[in-house]
């Protein structure tokens, strides 16, 4: 398996614990779209198509909760209208843990750097970068700080936005994890451009993951996340990447061809490999774990060098 940031979503699933007879029985293969890109979904169980409708089910109403994409989800809505009274609780736990992440990082992850993400992306698409004064002006329609959150209502100030695209993923994997872990299923492998493994493999052995980067890391009862400066870019030359400093408003310096962490969840694995892009060497990106337990980098690959 190849990581390859948010292109497609895979589902590996098997139930150790039953009989050999039933598990010899012909899984579910499902190929579709989920989150945007191509999805696969492989159950090995007798309910496997009804567990894979379910799955389905979640990730379709979680997309109507966290998706920038869908015009009718709740941060659409609140990104449109500033506000939302009675929050979805996804929404809200996503956040939090945003906000566990921001604090932990310094500042370097910032979900409200969507105004910044749009006037980059304006401007890539006329042809240009944006101007030191536009960038100035989207500067100031950021700041964590300026989010209010609470059970009842979630506000932005005038012209805020959030993007979550820095950890929903991450977290839309955690919660189907759970979906499928209520199912009674032990050994699973999820891929939404961000890995979650329950268990190991039904054999016993860790799920192997390439590494796009370089090196390779065994997966158990944890999740991993890469993030590439340069993964994703606003222009055709790949100068500007996709990650974007909330201090300056320019792309992430490239001092990491790619950086790869692990944590006990998916959601806290994408947001601080996010961050991690935006540190400036390995003692920084080391401080940047410090603050989380139960975390690790796993592959930390230096720009214009071969494996790190």
């Amino acid at each position: 398996m190849t990581l390859s940031r948010r292109r497609f979503l895979t589902i590996t699933a098997a139930m150790a614990l039953l009989p050999a007879a039933s598990r010899a029985q012909p899984g579910r293969h499902w190929v579709g779209q989920a989150l945007g890109a191509r999805a696969s979904i492989r159950i090995d169980h007798p309910e496997a198509e009804a567990i894979t409708a379910r799955c389905l089910a979640e990730i379709d109403r979680l997309e109507n909760i966290l998706s920038l994409y869908r015009p009718d989800s709740a941060l659409s809505r609140l990104n449109r209208e500033g506000a939302l009274d009675a929050p979805p609780f996804e929404l809200l736990e996503c956040l939090s843990l945003a906000g566990t992440v921001h604090r932990a990082s310094g500042g370097l992850f910032d979900p409200t750097v969507q105004p910044l993400w749009s006037l980059w992306a304006e401007a890539a698409a006329a042809g240009r970068r944006p101007s030191w004064q536009a960038r100035r002006e989207a500067l100031a329609r950021t700041g964590w700080r300026r989010l209010r959150l609470d059970a009842a209502r979630i506000a932005l100030e005038p012209g805020m936005a959030i993007t979550l695209n820095g950890i929903g993923q991450g977290y839309v994997a955690d919660r189907v994890a759970s979906l499928l872990k209520a199912e009674g299923l032990d050994d699973i492998l999820i891929d939404t451009g961000e890995l979650r493994a329950l268990g190991a493999r039904p054999d016993g052995t860790e799920w192997p993951v390439r590494l796009a980067g370089g090196g390779a890391v065994g997966l158990r009862a944890r999740a991993l996340a890469t993030s590439a400066p340069l993964g994703t870019c606003f222009d055709a030359a790949g100068r500007d990447g996709h990650i974007l400093d909330p201090r300056s408003g320019m792309p992430a310096p490239p001092a990491w061809r790619s950086v790869s962490i692990s944590a006990p969840g998916a959601a806290l694995a994408d947001a601080l490999s996010t961050a991690a892009c935006l540190t400036a060497d390995r003692p920084a990106l080391e401080r940047l774990l410090a603050g989380v337990p139960g975390t690790r980098i796993e592959a930390a690959h230096p720009h214009g060098t071969g494996r790190g």
